[in-house]
Order: C-alpha cells, then structure tokens, then sequence
C-alpha cells in the first residue's frame, strides 16, 4: 500500500501500489480455471468464429478457484498465437457476457497460451519489470482444464480495460486506443502515430481501434502534433512515460511492439489531457520476436545483434518506416539523456544484479509441475529448464534470457550516457515540516551537472511544475557555488511531491530513479475546519448522475481555507470503529472550491467512488486521518428522497434539509422565499395531508400553486375574497415541493416537505 509519513518524513511513493488490487494475479499462486462446454465440437466452433473474424463468444460454465459462473462468453485472443491446426490456442474469457459477473472484480481473463517462448517466463517476468516504472498489467500462471481434461499452463494477464483505466488514472471514459491495425502490413507503417494517411481522421480508422465511445479527433490531434510541433508535445503526450516505454521495450528487445511493426500498445488521455501509452502482449520479449525494428534491421536480426542492439537506432540512423513516437522525442537532447537514464535505472535495478535470472528461476519452480504435465506445449520439458540460459532452437533460435541479458548489460554499461552522469545526494527542505499555506526551500547537493530541474505538484492528480534549481545563494541554497541546489516554493498546499533531474554535456539523472512514476513526498495534517463536510445525499433517486449515469449518493468536501488541500492521508468512514475505511485519493481541493465523492461501493469507476454506502435511515460520516485525528464528521437523521442536508452558511453552519446545491455554494438560492411579514402563513411544515394558507389581505386577488422540484406544476388555485384556503396533498409522494404565491405586483416561494 501507499504510506505516508506526516509532517517532517521524507519518502517514496509507488504509485503503481496505490491500487493494490486482490491477488488473484499473485505471481506465487497458479490459478485454476476450468471451462466446462456443452458442445462436443467446441474447438471448432471457436476456430469458425476466429476465421470469421467478428468477435462472436461460444457460452460455456467456468470455475475459477472452485467458484462456478455460468453463461460465460468464450472466444480466443490474439492473432499469431492462434491457429486452428493447434491445440492449445489462447482463450479470452469474458465473465459478464450474458450476466453480471465478476471474479474478485474482474470481468474479463485473457489466458496467453505460451507460444514463442521455451523458458514459459517472458511474458510474467516482463509485466513484474514493467510495473515498477509505469502503470501495466499484473500477471501470473493458470492451470486450464477443458470439460476437466488439463489443457495446460497458460499466462493469465489482467485486461487493459475500463477497470484498468479507472485504477490508474482516476477515469475511464476518456479517448482510449488500441494501437493494433485490422490488417497488420509487414511492409507498412501500421499504428506508428505518423500522419502519413492524412488529415482526414476516418483515415485511421482501420490502424487503430477505438475502445471509447468517442476520440478520432483526439487521436488526430496528438498525430498532428507529434509529427508537425514536437515541441509542444507535453501538452498533449506523458512524455516521461513515453520515454519509459522505449526504454523497457529496448533493454528487454521486445519488439513485437511500437518498435518493431507499430503494434501492441494501447494510449489513454487523462483527464490533463495528455495520452499515455500502455504496454500490452509482452510474451515475446527477450529477443524471441526479431522479424524487424523499422530501422537497418527492418529484414530481421540475430541473437548477437539484439545484444548489441543500439536503444538510439532511430536517431543515430535511419527509420525506413516511420516511428515519430520515437525519432521526434530523440531529437530533443534532453528527451535522449533521460531515455538512457531510464534504460540505465531499468539494467541497473534487475540486470546487473540478476534479480531478474532470481526471479524467473522462482517462476519456473512455480510452474515447474504444471509444466511437465502439459501435454500440449509447444516445447519440451527440456527446452523450459534449458531456455531460462541457454538457445533453444525450434522454429527459430530463441535465446536464453540470461545469456542474452548478461551480454546486453555489458555493451549498454559502455554506451553513451550510462556513465559520466551528475550525482545527487543530502535531498532536503528548509523547514523540515510542510504547513499549510507555508514557505518552504527544497535543496540537494549536485555534482557534475550543468542543468538542475525540480519537478513539483501538490497531488498525484496533478502535472508536474518545472523549475531551475540554482547554486547562486539566492534560493535558501547556501553559499553561491557551493554544489547546493535549491529552490524556495512560497504558499505550498499540504502536500508536496516532487523529484531532480539533473544533466551535463553526455548524460542525465533523476532522483528518485524512478522518476517520474515515483517522487518524493511531503505532507502535513490539514486542521479542523478548513476541510469540512459541506454536504450530502444519502436519497439521491433523481436528482444528479455520476459520471457514469447512475444516481448514486453523494458526499462534497468544501475546501475553507485560503490555500489548496490535498486529500492524501485522509480517510472518509461511516462508521466510528473503522474510520479510515476508504483512503482518500492524492487529490487537490482549491481553495474556496468543492469535490464530491461518491459512495457506492463501486472503486473500480474511480478513485473518487468509494468503498462504502451511506443510507438514508440515518447515520453518520467521519472525515479522518488514520492517527484518529478527526477533522469532520456529522451525524445525520432519516433523509427524505432528492433533498440533502447542507451546512448552512456554507462551510461553516449547521447542517438542514435543503434542495441540492450539488457541487456549489450552500448560500446560493434561485428563489425567494416568503419571509413573515409577507401577509401570508403557511401551515403546517412538514405537511402530509392538509396545507393551510392564511391570507392578510383578502381583497387581493392571489394564485396559489404547488411545484415540484423539476418545476412542474402539480395543482394551481385562483383565489379573490378569501381569507383561508386548505388543500389536500395526500396523494403526492414525499419530498419537497413549493408553494408558490403570485399576486399583482409580487411572487412569493415557500419550501414545503411532505412526509
């Protein structure tokens, strides 16, 4: 999980941990899958619908761990691993096809069949590397049964999917690609990102597919840009994550991917704005894909060239077909010196000290039975024990991953940038402690750099600020020229996080390493009062849908302070004996504004969605840190439908029925109500039968109506000479309503509820 320290602890985040999710893709556990058909001639009714190519799903029974789900949707995944003439072929298994299942929260299993790999590991042993510097699929093993027949041992790797989305970029409706051709051209450019097709969006339709429900627009924009004004890329390109990217891609040789033949990966536009590429089919990595690299190896390349194989190909040489993802980013040199230096985290971290040869060892003694016992693998036993070392040789010579690596750590630890980089120690802050609305100085001690940059944002939800860190005395530096870098941030937040960068002439680095995927953080407790519980709906039936469409509760925070408050560390419960129940996203609050949370029990569409539900009979919501520091909480009585409970005056009152001020400021009224001294009374409030009217002047000639909250009119009376008026409101359904009172010169509104 994310921890955090308060008040003077400096610290690393991992993001990719914030979402920890259940462990059903625990490397250490093989699940178990069994598909159970009705149909004797399954296999080829799945090869007919895989020839036909139009998605169709076979239904079918499936276990998982001993837990049955019916009406399953089957079908096979990929393209090269499948083949009708095969047994094993690989299965994507599409839990809510029919009905609302959902295993742990997943929908969806994509089971690889192991094809193009000996050693069985790449395709695990790939995602574990690449989850430590950018958001990417968990993976581990499955047995699969077929109508209890053992088929084999098959990769099981979590979806790239609308769940995927909402866990690691906090939405999931925004434009989202997979960058995957309907037609993969050998000899062509595919889904490369290069405007080639031309400035007609409906060009791209047959390179790319859409899995949103809009965004060519997007798409093009972002072609547009990366190929016309690279220089403004960051505007609309995660470019650090981008570089993360190639860097994986070239140290591990994988290039059945954006480098070899622009295919298999997926981009994402957060809510900034920006696309962010994904990873995806990592299963031959390590050199077993070597058809082609768009560049001098576009015809294919050897064992010892993949060792040797250079990570600036597309800037040292030619693209003979375009990879504008890569050549236009490599043109900056700055993008280039940190490109080596994220190659230089990756080899340092699981290469040169051969964690990765340890981890796929415990891997392949995880797997090592079901493996024996696999009767339709494409290799044999030998080959899996061997391959983890050594060449195996079957359709083409694949290597062996330690052999292949151990070669490639020695030719990348004497490229151009691995060495020669600044060093950057004694990371600290003046003052130790973050208060809110505070100044405070960040300073490090660099050698060896011409450049220093800090990156800083007040919440994950946030982009990174950019600046100079100067050695000139004028930053809470220290003496000038003393190789203490600093930089003064006046009127932080309660948050803080941050990383340096730092290059000279021939190289660059970050601290952390793992920059920009993790940082440094600072953080304090925000006090009592200026974040509070402004309002809340525990009866939301029409009032107001998420972003998804449905009416669920709500919750809104006021920020009632001066300065932006993140939400970080802090938890929201309804229940006193477990107040730290869902943990608060890293989001910033501005000062004087609102957010609203959603609990529906539902995380999985957002980080703002939380864990738990609020009911309408009555209870209570706590806004806490998890050192049971309480800063808000209210107790609330029975709710009546579409009407919340509200402070009043805003931020600060107390709390009363009021019609929603969903997300805004609970002074603000679009009605004016009838005050004493109006001339009328109104009894009694609530009502639920009988509403009374007392009129002052009977010589005025008055129309009375009840309105509901959508502004229908549900009853209209034209009075004159009368004194009182009663009418029966028995047969209108509970909630709040208005009276509205109209004469001459004048119209008056009264709030009323029925009960």
């Amino acid at each position: 999980m994310k921890h955090f320290l308060f008040i003077n602890i400096l610290f690393l985040v991992n993001f990719n941990s914030l979402f920890a999710q259940n462990n059903f893709y625990d490397v250490d556990s093989i699940r178990e899958i069994k598909i159970y058909f009705t149909e004797s001639n399954w296999d080829y009714i799945l090869d007919s619908f895989y020839v036909a190519g139009l998605g169709e799903r076979l239904i079918a029974n499936v276990k998982i761990d001993g837990i049955t789900y019916d009406s399953v949707g089957i079908r096979y995944k990929g393209f090269s691993s499948v083949s009708i003439n095969r047994i094993k072929n690989p299965f994507n298994i599409k839990l809510d096809y029919i009905k609302n299942h959902k295993h742990n929260g997943i929908e969806k299993l994509k089971l690889g069949n192991v094809i193009q790999d000996p050693s069985f590991v790449r395709e695990v042993l790939s995602y574990e590397i690449c989850r430590k510097y950018m958001p990417a699929s968990k993976a581990n093993f499955a047995d699969l049964y077929i109508n209890d027949i053992f088929w084999g041992i098959y990769t099981n790797v979590e979806s790239v999917n609308k769940d995927f989305l909402a866990k690691h970029f906090d939405a999931k409706e925004n434009s989202f690609f997979k960058c995957a051709p309907e037609n993969l051209n050998l000899f062509g450019e595919n889904a490369n990102l290069s405007n080639s097709p031309g400035t007609d969006s409906a060009s791209y339709y047959n390179l790319y597919d859409i899995k949103s429900d809009y965004g060519w627009s997007d798409l093009y924009n972002l072609i547009d840009i990366l190929n016309n004004d690279p220089y403004s890329i960051e505007n609309i390109l995660n470019v650090d994550r981008t570089l993360w990217m190639h860097a994986i891609n070239y140290s591990l040789i994988n290039f059945d991917s954006y480098v070899g033949y622009a295919q298999n990966y997926y981009i994402y536009e957060d809510n900034k704005g920006r696309f962010n590429p994904i990873m995806w089919d990592l299963n031959m990595s390590f050199a077993s894909y070597r058809l082609a690299d768009a560049s001098i190896h576009f015809s294919g390349f050897n064992i010892q060239e993949a060792k040797e194989m250079d990570p600036l190909l597309h800037y040292n040489n030619v693209s003979v077909y375009p990879r504008p993802l890569m050549r236009n980013l490599f043109v900056n040199d700055r993008y280039r010196k940190m490109y080596i230096a994220h190659m230089r985290t990756i080899m340092q971290e699981n290469f040169n000290n051969q964690d990765f040869s340890n981890r796929a060892q415990h891997m392949q003694n995880i797997i090592d039975v079901s493996v024996a016992n696999d009767t339709n693998k494409f290799y044999s036993y030998t080959d899996f024990t061997d391959n983890l070392n050594v060449t195996v040789s079957d359709l083409i010579d694949y290597p062996g991953i330690t052999d292949l690596m151990d070669a490639r750590a020695i030719y990348l630890n004497t490229y151009p940038g691995f060495q020669g980089y600044p060093l950057i120690s004694n990371i600290n802050t003046a003052p130790a402690t973050l208060s809110l609305g505070g100044n405070i100085a960040i300073r490090a001690r660099v050698t060896d750099a011409d450049t220093v940059i800090l990156a800083y944002r007040h919440a994950s939800n946030e982009l990174f600020t950019k600046v100079m860190m100067l050695d000139d005395g004028s930053q809470s530096d220290g003496i000038s020229g003393d190789s203490i870098y600093g930089f003064q941030l006046t009127g932080s937040g309660n948050e803080l996080q941050y990383y340096i960068y730092a290059d000279n002439d021939s190289a660059g680095v970050f601290s952390p390493q793992r920059a920009a995927y993790e940082y440094y953080t600072l953080q304090s407790q925000v006090q009592a009062g200026d974040l509070v519980i402004n309002e809340f709906m525990a009866t939301n039936n029409t009032v107001v849908t998420d972003e998804n469409g449905d009416y669920d509760d709500w919750i809104e925070l006021y920020n009632n302070s001066q300065n932006d408050i993140s939400l970080a560390g802090l938890f929201l419960s309804d229940s006193d004996t477990n107040i730290t129940r869902f943990a608060l996203p890293s989001v910033v609050i501005p000062a004087g504004d609102y957010l609203i949370i959603w609990p529906d029990e539902d995380t999985l569409d957002g980080a703002l969605h939380a864990n738990f539900r609020i009911t309408g009979n009555g209870e209570q919501i706590i806004l806490a840190y998890d050192n049971n520091t309480i800063i808000d909480s209210v107790h609330y009585p029975s709710q009546i439908n579409d009407i919340s409970m509200a402070r009043y005056p805003n931020g600060t009152g107390n709390f009363i029925y009021r019609i929603p001020t969903f997300n805004a400021n609970n002074d603000f009224t679009a009605i004016s109500e009838i005050k004493p001294g109006n001339h009328f009374s109104l009894y009694p409030n609530p009502a639920n039968k009988l509403i009374n009217i007392e009129i002052n002047d009977p010589q005025v000639s008055l129309t009375i109506e009840l309105i509901d909250m959508n502004g229908r009119t549900l009853f209209s009376k034209n009075l004159h000479n009368c004194s009182t008026y009663s009418f029966d409101v028995s047969e209108y359904s509970k909630g709040l309503y208005f009276i509205r009172i109209t004469k001459k010169d004048a119209v008056f509104t009264k709030k009323i509820i029925l009960h």
